[in-house]
């Protein structure tokens, strides 16, 4: 990605602290380690530690838990106590998801942390702009304000962190047109796509919006370069942990994992379905985004579509996306609607797998591997089926062997229920 050619100069240890991640940081971090005699038994066990392991389980909890990522109030910055709790308690909330060895809470605790930083950020006009010139190559910042509207995707909205983005007058910030292309493909929206910008030059304009300034839109592209940031650093930290360190932190790495099993089984037992008759394709675009992973436009719509066919409630789909980093309830609600009337049909396995919405690998599972399966509803008749057929003499929840999977060509509609008595 671009990056800047070196790194702009910063000393404010208050920023350091809000900003734990910042490549700045660490050598102020080491110093406060050294300092106070924080090594890493003291910041496992050691009762100096003890607020911020507190405070890095909040982190992790709001990760998980919070649609708006972690929690921004922290301890008392402007106290020398306050900074170095907030600081260690993202290092050791960074060792517990390292030692899961788990690379979707990975994902999910960098997309939360860098969720908390943006809105930060919106507020923070002392150091936007430092810290966006860490981040992109190239920024230009101007007075004024311009204005433009667009339509969102499914599952976001231009409502969107609505109590932090208003109306203002402010700075209007152009971004260099290498970062925007490289940056925008992560975001959903209208406004996001290049032909929807205004680029001149090589730059392009964050017009302010009503409900959106140019400051606000700016910390949103920078969200996506910090989550990437920490992912990035987090995976390489995990290959360092030990079996020593692992089993130290089996405790709280064995809180998260709970939390997030508990919050996928939460999302999906709201639609009131029974979930092993989907294919691998939906309960996996269903459970990412249950845990905030941000699902592309080709899954999104795949799972509203999915959901249409099989005669799931309108609420019941909206509640699939709730977890979504940019859920928006009007717009959702709308973008399903949109889906429900229109009978959109949901896209075949080629389609999934040309567009990264297709889990499963060979072997991974025996219907799936089957040469006549070539759609996720062939795998739902085929389920539902072999059940019918077994359900009296076998467990419901035991899955179908491929010698026993029906072929479409001899496979009888499943059983329907008797109609009520007279």
């Amino acid at each position: 990605m671009p990056v800047p050619r070196s790194l702009p100069e910063l000393d404010d240890e208050v920023t350091f602290a809000r900003y734990p991640f910042l490549p700045q940081a660490s050598g102020w971090i080491r110093s406060m380690a050294v300092d106070h005699a924080i090594d890493l038994d003291e910041l496992l066990d050691g009762s100096w530690m003890e607020k911020a392991r507190s405070r890095a389980r909040i982190r992790l909890i709001d990760s998980i838990q919070s649609k708006e990522g972690v929690e921004v109030v922290g301890g008392d910055l402007f106290t020398e106590e306050g900074r170095i709790i907030e600081a260690f308690s993202f290092y050791y909330a960074r060792l517990v998801v390292c030692a899961s060895e788990d690379e979707r809470l990975i994902a999910r605790w960098a997309q939360a942390e860098a969720a908390r930083a943006e809105q930060i950020l919106i507020k923070d006009i002392k150091n936007i702009e430092i810290i966006a010139r860490t981040y992109v190559s190239e920024l230009e910042r101007k007075e004024g304000k311009g204005g433009r509207g667009a339509a969102m995707n499914i599952g976001s909205g231009m409502g969107d962190m609505r109590s932090l983005r208003q109306s203002q007058s402010g700075p209007v910030w152009n971004i260099g047109l290498s970062d925007f292309i490289e940056i925008c493909p992560k975001i959903t929206g209208a406004r996001w796509r290049l032909p929807n910008c205004d680029v001149n030059k090589g730059w392009v304009t964050l017009f302010d919006e009503p409900t959106y300034g140019s400051s606000a839109k700016l910390a949103r592209l920078l969200r996506e370069r910090i989550k990437r940031g920490v992912e990035a650093d987090a995976l390489e930290k995990m290959t360092e942990i030990t079996t020593d360190l692992a089993i130290r932190l089996a405790e709280p790495v064995g809180m998260v994992r709970n939390l997030m099993s508990n919050q996928a089984s939460e999302a999906i037992a709201l639609v009131g379905a029974d979930e092993s008759d989907w294919p691998p394709c939906m309960r996996k675009a269903a459970s990412d985004l249950a845990m905030g992973v941000n699902l592309n436009h080709f899954g999104r719509l795949f799972l509203a579509s999915m959901s249409a066919v099989l005669a799931l409630p309108k609420e019941s789909c909206v509640n699939f996306f709730r977890g979504a980093p940019d859920f928006s309830e009007s717009t959702t609600g709308y973008q399903v609607d949109h889906v429900y009337q229109h009978g959109y049909t949901p896209s075949g396995c080629g389609k999934l797998k040309v567009n990264h919405n297709c889990p499963v690998l060979p072997g991974d599972d025996r219907l799936c591997d089957q040469p006549w399966l070539d759609h996720p509803l062939k795998y739902i008749r085929a389920t539902q089926r072999w059940k019918a057929r077994n359900q009296p003499a076998q467990p419901a929840a035991a899955p179908p062997e491929a010698e026993k999977t029906p072929q479409p060509d001899e496979a009888q509609p499943a059983a329907q229920p008797a109609p009520p008595q007279e």
